[in-house]
């Protein structure tokens, strides 16, 4: 792998990097399936990270006609890295199973470990025969929408696909690496200001939020809508925010310190409610919701801006939900992504039916809509949400954090990168979007 950074530090052609020899095997984060039952019987958030990850080499797999090799320069942590390396709420390992049971090439993915990783930027060094629009040398970003083109449910929303996965968590090969297996529809084009690290943390939370705002598949947005964001400073909400500045909406942001209310405010955030501070309690002592503390949020959200959301981004799940639904407006939507609190939800159904609410369901993003997101990042009208930087070794601290949420935004993982900085090849645009792509640095 050394050769294969010096030829991509030094800028080689694409010829000599397709030239260069592949190694046996590569560096990569993690977990094995041996392991799967080490947590039985404990709390979640006595699981660690930490413990379940390992960093070590592991054997290169054959490249099947429509995927490519790439060079992993950097990586970010996801939920789902953390939720693989805890075994919760199932093992990966039984997604690896079913996969494999799909076809011949699929059966390379049913391995005795699991490399993690859905997020990935790097350079690609070899392509398959079936590869068209990708050559080597190509330095790209990874999306992580697995998907089958064989099959016709896919042709639609490739996310309504029956056989849609996420790269990284239901697949191997995933890119908390050296090097990684990507299939040639999951590539799109490495934002040229950015570094490598900052490229590596958008592509899966960009481009969820970019689905559940602005995609017709989600809320489809509007000018002027108000929009209650959970979560506002992790790692979709923040994208969520500035899909809705961008957009000319009117977030309402929901943040838990005044510190990451100050980061929304640095963004133009006007409305602004700290969680922690208005100290709501949705469930009272027997475990029940407690609808006044419903009504005292709406309150709050009508103070800050004169009326009820249009939208509610929610993806904090148990938690929340039950004040998303009866909060979002007459004839309003809630859209939702994830259950980070748990994913067995309540809610008053009386004011859903009754004000003729809307629940849209959403998860990732199609191509599509993967590629549009992206685009407004190498425009730099979306930008980075990276708070901190850790080496691959480093990997299962990483994701300890994440599991801790003593984070913000998103963590970048350096893979191949020697260090922080390198990657940019557009340094005017870089300069022209200045500050914007540092607001979330520690």
């Amino acid at each position: 792998m050394q050769e294969i950074l010096d030829a991509i530090q030094s800028g080689a052609s694409a010829d000599d990097i397709a030239n260069l020899p592949l190694p046996d095997s590569y560096r990569a984060a993690h977990v094995l399936k041996a392991e799967q039952d080490m947590w039985k019987g404990t709390p979640s958030k006595e699981k660690d990270p930490r413990q379940s990850i390992h960093v070590g080499e592991v054997p290169t797999p054959e490249l099947a006609p429509d995927e490519v090799y790439l060079a992993v320069m950097a990586s970010s942590i996801n939920f789902n890295t953390v939720w693989t390396s805890i075994f919760e709420p199932i093992s990966t390992f039984g997604a690896l199973s079913r996969l494999a049971r799909e076809s011949s090439w699929a059966q390379r993915h049913d391995l005795p470990y699991h490399v993690v990783g859905s997020d990935a930027s790097g350079v690609v060094l070899r392509v398959g025969s079936a590869v068209r629009n990708w050559k080597p040398g190509d330095r790209v970003t990874v999306h992580c929408n697995h998907v089958d083109d064989q099959d016709p449910t896919a042709h639609n929303d490739s996310m309504m696909a029956a056989n849609q996965r996420i790269w990284g968590y239901e697949t191997n090969f995933g890119g908390l690496a050296d090097l990684a297996v990507v299939k040639a529809n999951s590539l799109m084009p490495k934002p040229e200001h950015l570094t490598w690290e900052e490229a590596a943390v958008n592509a899966l939370c960009n481009s969820t939020s970019y689905r559940m705002l602005v995609s017709k598949n989600g809320a489809a947005m509007k000018q002027g809508d108000v929009v209650l964001i959970w979560g506002a400073t992790g790692g979709i909400g923040a994208y969520a925010t500035q899909y809705v500045l961008n957009g000319g909406g009117i977030p309402v942001c929901v943040v838990s310190s005044p510190d990451k209310a100050q980061i929304l405010r640095n963004m133009g955030v006007e409305h602004i409610i700290d969680r922690a501070a208005a100290d709501y309690h949705f469930f009272d002592e027997n475990g029940v919701h407690d609808e006044t503390e419903w009504r005292r949020l709406g309150k709050d959200i009508r103070n800050l801006c004169g009326e009820d959301p249009d939208i509610v981004f929610e993806h904090p799940g148990r938690s929340t939900f039950g004040a998303s639904m009866y909060v979002v407006k007459r004839g309003g939507t809630v859209v939702t992504c994830a259950a980070t609190s748990g994913f067995m939800m309540e809610f008053d159904n009386r004011h859903f039916w009754m004000r003729l609410k809307r629940l849209v369901g959403s998860h990732f993003a199609n191509y599509k809509e993967a590629w549009e997101a992206n685009r407004l990042i190498q425009k730099g009208m979306i930008h980075p949400v990276m708070s901190q930087v850790f080496a691959l070794e480093q990997t299962g601290e990483a994701a300890y954090q994440v599991h801790h949420n003593m984070h913000e935004g998103k963590i970048g993982v350096l893979c191949l990168a020697p260090e922080e900085g390198l990657g940019v090849t557009n340094p005017e645009l870089r300069a022209k979007v200045g500050d914007k792509l540092h607001a979330f640095r520690r």
